[in-house]
Parts: structure tokens; sequence; C-alpha cells
């Protein structure tokens, strides 16, 4: 017996429209969408990069306020 993976995504469809999901699941029909889609899908891959560019800067902002609490307590310190 061969059994068909049901993913994630596929049980979030399910819960959201149950007649989509049967549409594209058991009766293989494509979705008229696809230009929508493949818009979503460009945004999510922009907004993915911009968030990772944002936590890469806030780290990098933490390393220069650590080296500029560095510098004064070494001025402090040896003044």
């Amino acid at each position: 017996m061969s059994y068909q993976w049901i993913r994630a995504s596929e049980i979030d469809d399910y819960v959201y429209c149950r007649r989509a999901w049967w549409l594209r699941r058991v009766r293989s029909v494509a979705s008229t969408h696809v230009a929508e889609m493949q818009a979503g899908t460009a945004y999510h891959e922009r907004h993915g990069r911009l968030v990772e560019r944002s936590v890469w800067t806030r780290r990098l902002a933490y390393l220069v306020l650590f080296c500029a609490v560095a510098v004064l307590v070494f001025q402090l310190l040896s003044g």
C-alpha cells in the first residue's frame, strides 16, 4: 500500500477551503491565479531578505556600541 504524504501547507489549504484542496489534490486541477501566487512568492522573498538584513544591521549596531563602551571604559581606567 502506497501512502501519499500530506504536507502542513495542504492542511492549511484544507482548513481555508476544502473544495480548493480537493480540486488540487484529488482532481489535479491547476490554480488559475498563478501570476498572483508568483507575485506573492516574490514579495515574501524580498521581505525575508529585508528582515535578514535588519537582523544583521542590529547585530552590527550592538557590536559598535560594545566597542564604544569598551573604549570609554579603557579611557576612564587608564587616565
